[in-house]
């Protein structure tokens, strides 16, 4: 079971459950309460495929990941990540939701766009839409979005390091994304939420841009992925709540990793 739990990076997914909050208008009710755990179920599937397509490489960079190890076979990897697809997909219809786009840019992403140009995006779009299965809250989901483009390509420095310059663009994008926090939710809830997104994310980013070391890039993607939940409560009222949440979220991080 550990392997699986590591397979799917399990407490990540925390940082996902309040996306479908900020894309709805009003308060999740009914059968919409299951578009959190569809969003759950397709970010555990994307986590699982992600780890079948860079088998290889995690051969040589990443050994101790589930599949290299021996641990889980790249069989069982697909069929987990096909399985937690189909269970999002089938949540999102019971909640009177599509999230066939959704799944067909994570499948996308992990298995054709990743390693290229275009990969951030990919990714960046891969939360807007998971956002927008909530609603046609468009510019949260943008910001959502802007926010899951900088996460990615610093994550991209994770085993090689990156590079001043581009943890340098990636904390600007974050001190825009804060402004247009501040901007949609001013009131108390919103701007501590948007502050401490601020804080948080940015610190880790400025340390990448001093020390543009692979470590400084693992921690500065952990930041963003758990910078994700304040980010949310920033934009939503749907989401003050969300926050509670991270606290388990880096608990349970020490114990499987989230990137």
């Amino acid at each position: 079971m550990r392997a699986y739990l590591e397979l799917v990076r399990a407490p990540a997914a925390l940082t996902v459950l309040g996306d479908t909050l900020v894309g709805a208008r009003e308060p999740l009710r009914g059968r919409r309460l299951l578009l959190p755990l569809a969003s759950v179920a397709l970010y555990w599937a994307g986590m699982a495929l992600n780890d079948w397509a860079d088998r290889d490489v995690d051969a040589v960079e990443r050994p101790e990941r589930p599949i290299p190890s021996g641990r889980v076979s790249p069989e069982a990897a697909l069929a987990t990540a096909a399985g937690l697809t189909a269970v999002g997909v089938g949540l999102a219809a019971v909640a009177g939701r599509n999230a066939v786009p959704l799944a067909a840019a994570v499948w996308s992403y992990d298995t054709v766009l990743k390693d290229t140009a275009a990969g951030p995006f990919a990714m960046a779009a891969c939360r807007g839409l998971d956002v927008l299965m909530g609603g046609r809250a468009v510019l949260p989901a943008a910001l959502m979005a802007a926010h899951t483009l900088g996460v990615t390509v610093l994550s991209r420095g994770e085993v090689h390091g990156t590079s001043p310059r581009v943890a340098g663009a990636v904390l600007s994008g974050t001190a825009a994304t804060t402004l247009a926090a501040l901007l949609r939710r001013p009131g108390l809830a919103g701007v501590a939420s948007a502050l401490g997104y601020a804080a948080s994310v940015g610190a880790a980013q400025w340390a990448a841009v001093r020390d543009p070391s692979a470590g400084s890039a693992r921690a500065a993607t952990k930041a963003g992925i758990h910078g994700m939940v304040l980010l949310q409560s920033a934009l939503s009222r749907n989401a003050s709540f969300v926050p509670l949440v991270l606290p388990l979220a880096r608990l349970l991080s020490r114990k499987v990793g989230p990137t």
